[in-house]
């Protein structure tokens, strides 16, 4: 396994020998956002609740997108009521292969955290592993990790636009949205001019688990991107689009995020907005 991801079998061995680390339930979706009641219903045992909207998200004005970067000192609170200590591995999961524990990871990760796993596979792969579950809530001693921000590249959205223009600027969101046919959410449909519809759905397998390398490398050279240019990400409001950005990663790329992405380009009238399955012209 990369220094990304952790199997349901090696999560149990370190949990079982009582070793530093800190599991982090990061469930959430687009239509039901508190995860809440099914982390109560079973999680991995020791797990603590995160809220995606609450806690890796700060809260703008609409032309700063939905899903903003949390603030150092927001963040930090957090990671301490957590329970994670400078040291701790940290894995994070979700019930969705892992779209949502990707920005935890991207996250922490950024914070200087400095060992973070997602559990590949996500909470499927550890109850299928037949692997327990506990219900009820967990609340740890609180952590003193110290944290760092700026460890994982970002662009705003005036570099967004100009690299979709001299390098690839990938739009991970379902098709139906890239090439605005629907909109559910945002103000405005279709995509950021000369963005590649890339969606991060296809990077796992039909049992939620990252592709290997070799997979994604080539499915993301198909798409146009090349080593020798810059490749950042983009998504509706930045979630999944860091859960592509750890597929890039995966295949040997460095990428950047555009954690704004689509919700806020959206909310910028004076932006161009291309329709249709082609990038368009920026």
């Amino acid at each position: 396994m990369s220094n990304i991801l952790i199997t349901p079998e090696a999560l149990a061995v370190l949990i079982a020998e009582g070793a530093p680390v800190r599991v982090l339930d990061v469930r959430w979706r687009l239509d039901r956002p508190d995860g809440r009641p099914d982390y109560l219903a079973g999680h991995i045992p020791g797990a603590v609740y995160v809220s995606l909207d609450d806690e890796l998200a700060a809260h703008g004005e609409p032309a700063d997108g939905r899903h903003p970067l949390p603030d150092a000192a927001t963040l930090q609170a957090a990671v301490r009521r957590w329970g994670i200590n400078d040291g701790d591995t940290v894995v994070v999961y979700d019930d969705l292969k892992s779209l949502s524990a990707a920005r935890a990871w991207w996250v922490l990760t950024d914070a200087g955290l400095a060992d973070v796993r997602i559990l590949d596979g996500a909470l499927r792969a550890w109850t299928a592993a037949g692997l327990p579950l506990n219900e009820g809530d967990v609340v740890p001693v609180p952590g003193s990790a110290t944290l760092s921000a700026g460890r994982l590249a970002q662009v705003s959205i005036d570099e967004a636009a100009e690299l979709a223009a001299s390098g690839a600027l990938l739009d991970v969101r379902a098709p139906e949205r890239y090439r605005g046919d629907v909109e559910p959410i945002d103000p405005r449909a279709g995509h950021i001019p000369g963005s590649i519809n890339v969606p991060t759905t296809g990077n796992v397998d039909e049992d939620g688990r990252f592709l290997g390398p070799e997979a994604l490398l080539a499915r993301f050279t198909a798409a146009g991107v090349d080593a020798a240019s810059p490749v950042a990400v983009s998504c509706g409001s930045g979630v999944t689009a860091s859960h592509a950005f750890v597929a890039l990663r995966l295949a040997g790329f460095a990428p950047t995020l555009y954690p704004g992405s689509w919700s806020q380009w959206a909310n910028h009238p004076d932006r161009p907005v291309a329709t249709g399955p082609n990038p368009g012209s920026r």
